[in-house]
């Protein structure tokens, strides 16, 4: 048997154009699984084939784990119990005794081939994924060979690659024979082997079109920043030069709109606005919310929204068809953006000024005259009246010096008692929870007040859970559940 298994491995390596080492671990995986099937438990079998003679052994093997944290006797040993019995050994060795080696008949010899056979055809998809990737190709253009549940198969040179039904444009009726480029979106490495997985819906398809169409982006003079599609409707993406002889925008149209109809002629009539990037966020997003003209803008940067405000002819335009133009322009920027008329503008901006002069006068003692001028120059919260530059407050009309300093102190004080109630309100808070990147003590006190008092507990809130408790929206709610659950994952990387 032994020299037969030899001359086995050497015919299925030469035939197969792969590494003996990968016949070899393949074997020796089908002969452990067949001597797995003399026990009734799910044990843990190794098997080793001697590569010059061809004779095997077979051991069976725990793993050696704390005392307290055996999940699966069948293949685990507590520590105490190995180092009784096996001496010198620590927490993840591995303990073996031998077997006795199995003798195969026809049928276990051809379980051990259609293994071996399987994992020779695993390795020649690898290594052919492999010779692709080096490539570096983004793009992927092959013929549909068959359709799976929708999803449709396709011979990319010699690779094999599925374009799932869910990547593909709405609307799109591909059929076997078809020719279809995609983007390569990941390898999908399951149990029937590696596999390229494509796209024709994400937002780096239509960048690497227009890296096809436009000369400028392969030579480096033209940059597309960012993408945002609703495929087979209606795309945009931001373009930059810093070349100044360049129109970036005309660059991508093209003479008579040729290059941005080839690319729309490729996504089943996806229309593409072309928006100019800007690394003013104001200003590029004025221009992603194209073709309405916007009125005024008001920027978060905490909150990384935006309030855009656009007159009524304009309103419709912005939000456009089912919301499809202002949701785009967000993607496209990064930025919440919240659009609203100049009737609701007003009513938002009385409302805030109406909050601020009610903390004005309670807070800083004052009248609403006083408050109104504090506004009107536009200070909005304790911390700028008490800490501005005192000159800066010294040129506002109708502010001695001594009102100055008496308004700063005030304020100080304000802040100094609302510091000492938000520490009461975490007491009991864990430091972790403290410690994370984004937590502030008033974000802290709102949580503990809504009984997350731990990175655990926040990490296991769901985004709208976090949203009702009315600590953060929802961009950053999402953003700080994540960071909390981050150290679940540590330990996979």
């Amino acid at each position: 048997m032994s020299r037969e298994l030899l001359l086995l491995v050497d015919a299925l390596a030469r035939e197969k154009n792969v590494n003996k080492d990968v016949v070899f671990g393949a074997l020796e995986q089908a002969i452990g699984s067949a001597t797995k099937k003399r026990f009734s438990e799910d044990v843990e079998v190794r098997v080793a084939i001697d590569r010059n003679t061809g004779e095997y052994e077979s051991f069976r093997r725990w793993q050696v784990v704390p005392d307290d944290a055996v999940e699966f006797p069948a293949h685990q040993i507590p520590l105490s119990k190995a180092k009784e019995e096996y001496g010198d050994v620590a927490v993840e060795d591995f303990i073996e005794e031998p077997l006795e080696t199995i003798e195969f008949g026809r049928i276990g010899a051809q379980t051990a081939k259609q293994v071996i056979l399987q994992k020779i055809r695993d390795a020649e998809r690898e290594q052919l994924l492999q010779d692709f990737l080096a490539r570096g190709d983004k793009l992927a253009t092959g013929a549909i060979k068959r359709m799976e549940r929708g999803n449709a198969v396709i011979e990319v040179g010699r690779v094999e690659a599925v374009l799932p039904r869910d990547h593909m444009i709405p609307k799109e009726n591909l059929r076997i024979g078809d020719r279809v480029r995609a983007y390569v979106l990941r390898i999908d490495r399951s149990l029937r082997g590696p596999q390229l997985v494509l796209s024709r819906t994400a937002p780096e398809f239509i960048i690497e079109l227009f890296r096809l169409e436009v000369p400028e982006i392969e030579q480096g003079l033209l940059e597309i920043k960012s993408a945002a599609r609703d495929p087979g409707v209606r795309a945009k993406i931001a373009v930059f030069t810093a070349d100044r002889r360049i129109d970036p925008i005309g660059t991508c149209v093209g003479m008579r709109g040729s290059r941005v109809q080839a690319v729309t002629q490729e996504l089943a009539g996806e229309r593409v606005d072309i928006v100019l990037w800007s690394d003013d966020p104001a200003k590029f997003v004025i221009g992603a919310l194209a073709p309405a003209d916007v009125s005024g803008i008001v920027v978060d940067e905490e909150k990384h929204s935006m309030d855009v405000v656009v007159d009524e002819e304009n309103l419709a335009i912005a939000i456009g068809r089912s919301g499809q133009n202002v949701r785009l322009a967000s993607e496209l920027t990064g930025w919440q953006i919240n659009l609203m008329s100049q009737e609701e503008s007003q009513r938002k901006s009385d409302e805030e000024s109406a909050s601020v002069r009610t903390l004005f006068v309670e807070k800083l003692d004052v009248d609403e005259d006083l408050a109104n001028l504090l506004i009107q120059e536009g200070f909005s919260t304790l911390e700028e009246v008490a800490y501005v530059p005192i000159n800066e407050m010294l040129e506002i009309e109708g502010l001695d010096e001594a009102t100055v300093n008496e308004l700063r102190s005030r304020a100080k004080d304000a802040l100094l008692v609302e510091e000492i109630r938000s520490e009461e309100s975490i007491e009991g808070v864990d430091q972790d929870l403290l410690a994370l990147e984004g937590m502030d003590t008033r974000l802290a006190a709102k949580l503990a007040a809504g009984g997350v008092k731990t990175r655990d507990e926040l990490a296991d809130l769901a985004v709208d859970e976090l949203v009702e408790l009315g600590a953060v929206d929802e961009p950053r709610a999402r953003e700080l559940i994540m960071k909390a659950r981050a150290h679940w994952f540590a330990g996979e990387e």
